[in-house]
């Protein structure tokens, strides 16, 4: 009896709120998905679609065919017999044809024109945080090349070192010629003792 209560006590769940929930699939792993009712669709296929047709609207070639189409139904309309046309001289279902392709073709160049206007703010963002690294990156290059000149005022250059070894060779071929011994250093007394010795 006491192994049939303890059997009974580890197939029950644990908890107050455990008894009322059902067992549902492990955390870690995504859910299926669910069935749904209605035919999903894809607003950004709708969109590439139309773009597609406004650009083909756009397009000399869409000119020249639906002119073709014109032509071709119009002259079939008057010359063909009469059991085998299908409209009349008003020609009220090319009309009817005509006007229903302009209807579906404004919105559509809108739709295409909005995702143009879309894509183009988007590159717009884009260039204007592109422009502003650049110009950071320009100020902080002119703030290094700015430290770099200052730092290199400072430098010795090798003109200047030149000039001056230069200067204190004919300062010195001035002192040999006055009769002076050229000494190293010019507080050094010709006779081989500093002149602070005296």
């Amino acid at each position: 009896m006491p192994a049939e209560r303890e059997s009974t006590r580890e197939r029950l769940p644990a908890g107050a709120t455990a008894a009322g929930r059902p067992r549902t699939g492990r955390l870690d792993q995504p859910r299926p998905p669910r069935r749904r009712l209605l035919p999903e669709w894809d607003p950004d296929a709708f969109g590439r679609l139309s773009e597609r047709i406004a650009r083909f609207l756009g397009t000399g070639r869409f000119i020249v065919w639906m002119t073709v189409v014109i032509i071709v139904w119009i002259t079939w309309n008057v010359t063909a017999p009469r059991h085998l046309r299908f409209d009349e001289y008003p020609f009220i279902f090319l009309t009817l044809a005509l006007s229903l392709q302009a209807s579906y073709a404004a919105p559509l160049i809108l739709l295409a024109q909005n995702r143009q206007d879309d894509r183009d703010r988007v590159n717009l963002e884009q260039d204007r945080k592109q422009n502003e690294r650049s110009i950071a990156d320009t100020e902080y290059l002119t703030r290094e090349i700015a430290a770099l000149r200052m730092g290199l005022g400072e430098v010795a250059t090798r003109d200047w070192i030149r000039s001056e070894l230069q200067d204190l060779v004919k300062e010195l071929e001035l002192r040999s010629a006055d009769g002076h011994r050229p000494g190293v250093f010019p507080a050094e007394h010709p006779g081989g003792r500093d002149v602070n010795d005296h």
